[in-house]
Formats: structure tokens, sequence, C-alpha cells
């Protein structure tokens, strides 16, 4: 099914990882990987099993960003607009699909994450990296703007005033500068990173995963709305989390006095 994504499924199919495997091009982005990508999260997202979705990336690099020869080649040279169409056709609805998504998809940035690549890990929920990783928002070394949500996701992570310092210069920073930005969530050292990732992702993938998606969605409602909007939003929401399983085994587990076993419903 898949040609350039390796799939990994763990904890009876709860936990699925995939990962990019182009090492010869260090892991870049082309037509196929990023369609891929796409049906990997939209297909997660709706298998009830499913509970926590990862994206990491083979060898020595998490992505090198789009693959230049195959964006050039992407169409007939006498039709225009081609590197609109790229992002149109196959880089927004990539990123839509992990904004929307039901389950917590989470980036384990693995090496360099460049341009493209480095938007890909900062739009997941949350984004664990090795301490040799470094991001860079390379789009400006070849004249083009950050993409993959990156106009929009970069100035409310780091405010203005950083986000135009790393987008205009392209500066590379360390895993733990970008923890430091609040770009990351975490960063660990590379000889221990599986261990401590592998950790991580086995809690989400036992949570009250309804819970989480509902949560995601009101955040992500959050950048449009007023504080009222938002509170009615919460209304909205916790509601229907009330209303899940996993609501009443959490009460349940509570005054049993027990381990709560949410089923992610």
């Amino acid at each position: 099914m898949y040609t350039h994504l390796e799939i990994e499924s763990h904890l009876d199919g709860k936990l699925q990882i995939a990962y990019l495997n182009d090492e010869k091009t260090f892991n870049s982005l082309n037509k196929t990987t990023l369609a891929e990508l796409r049906t990997f999260i939209y297909e997660g997202s709706r298998e009830e099993k499913v509970r926590c979705l990862a994206i990491s990336g083979r060898g020595k690099a998490f992505c090198s960003g789009q693959n230049l020869k195959d964006a050039m080649s992407f169409s007939d040279p006498d039709e225009e607009r081609v590197i609109q169409r790229i992002v149109i056709d196959y880089y927004n609805p990539l990123v839509k699909e992990i904004a929307e998504a039901r389950k917590p998809v989470i980036s384990l940035v693995n090496g360099p994450a460049v341009g493209a690549g480095a938007m890909l890990a900062l739009i997941c929920d949350f984004t664990l990296a090795t301490e040799s990783s470094y991001f860079s928002q390379a789009f400006v070394n070849i004249g083009l703007i950050p993409d993959t949500g990156g106009t929009y996701w970069l100035p409310k992570l780091l405010g203005r005033q950083q986000a135009n310092y790393l987008a205009f210069t392209g500066k590379k920073i360390s895993a733990q500068e970008a923890k430091d930005l609040g770009l990351i969530a975490d960063v660990f050292s590379d000889e221990n990173f599986s261990v401590n990732a592998m950790s991580i992702l086995t809690e989400i993938s036992n949570l009250p995963t309804k819970a989480i998606s509902l949560t995601k969605k009101a955040f992500n409602e959050s950048y449009d709305n007023t504080l009222t909007q938002q509170l009615d939003i919460e209304g909205i929401l916790q509601q229907e989390a009330a209303e899940s399983e996993d609501f009443m085994e959490g009460v349940s587990a509570f005054l049993e006095k027990r381990t709560p076993e949410y089923k992610g419903k």
C-alpha cells in the first residue's frame, strides 16, 4: 500500500508510526510521500483501534524538505503556477489532515528537519527530538516563503520577532534551542531517544483519546474566537466529552481507587 513510507504498528495496533524512508535524499518530500502521509493520517484518524499516530524518519535525517527535482518535474513546462499547484494539491491537504485528525499526531525528529521538513515536524500536535537534531526554515535560501503551514504557525508559536528572524535568515537552531523557544515539546539524548519517545507514545496511546481529540479541536478553534465564543465552545465540547465511555470509566476508576482502562471511545 505504501511505497515511500514504512509503517510500524505497536501496542496491538493502538500506536501507528510512519517512517519517511528515502535515506538517499535524507527523506525529502515528493508528491507520492505527501499523498501517502495524508492517507496514513486520514485512515489512522478514522480507525477505531488506533489511539495515536506518529511520524519519523529513517537514517540520519528526519526530513530535508521538498525534493526540488520532483517539484520542477511536476508538470508540463508550458503550464503555469507549478509551485502553487504543489502547495494546493499536496501540502495544504496534509496540513489540514494533521490539524483535523481525531487522534493525536506526534513527530519524532531523529535528525535534521529542514524547510518543509521542519514544518512537517512542527505542525504535529507536539514534537519530540534528539539532541543532535536541528531545525531550519530554509525556504529563504532558495527564494521561497515558509509553507506547510509555516506562515500560520510560526508567528503563533514564536511571536513576530522570532518568526521573522528564523524565516528571513533560515538560521539553523538546535533541538534544545527549539524547545527553549517553545517550538517543540521535548528533547532527549540520541542514545535514549527511542526509549523515552516510546514511553510517551505508549502513555498517549492509553489515555482517553476522545478527550484528547476534543481538546485539540478546542485549541484549534481558539485562534479565531473571542473569550466568550471560546467559553461557549468549552461548554459544548465538555458535554460531548462527558458523554464518552472514557469519562464514565475515569469516574468509576477514581471512585474505585483503581487505574482506569480507557478504550478511546
